[in-house]
């Protein structure tokens, strides 16, 4: 975990320093995308080479489905209030 943070760190301070440099970050941001492919690929190969969750697909699908409808309605809703209170011109 310490690693994780210090490397978090260490990007945010480089990301902070290169900031104005146009054509660095020109060069990262397909970078970055070919990088985040790379990981739900491996992300992907991972789960399915694993036996217990391809057997319970469906009971974990439907957990899946629940929580991501939970989570949006929450969302929405809290947005809705948020949006009442806070931006409404009366």
């Amino acid at each position: 975990m310490f690693t994780v943070l210090t490397l978090m760190a260490i990007g945010i301070v480089l990301g902070f320093v290169i900031q104005n440099k146009t054509k660095i970050v020109k060069l990262i941001n397909p970078i970055i995308n070919i990088a985040i492919y790379a990981l739900l690929l491996l992300l992907g190969i991972s789960v399915g080479v694993n036996e217990t969750i391809i057997n319970n697909l469906e009971t974990l699908g439907i957990q899946a489905l629940l929580l991501t409808l939970g989570g949006v309605t929450g969302s929405v809703v809290l947005a809705i209030f948020t949006y009442k209170i806070f931006f409404k011109t009366k």
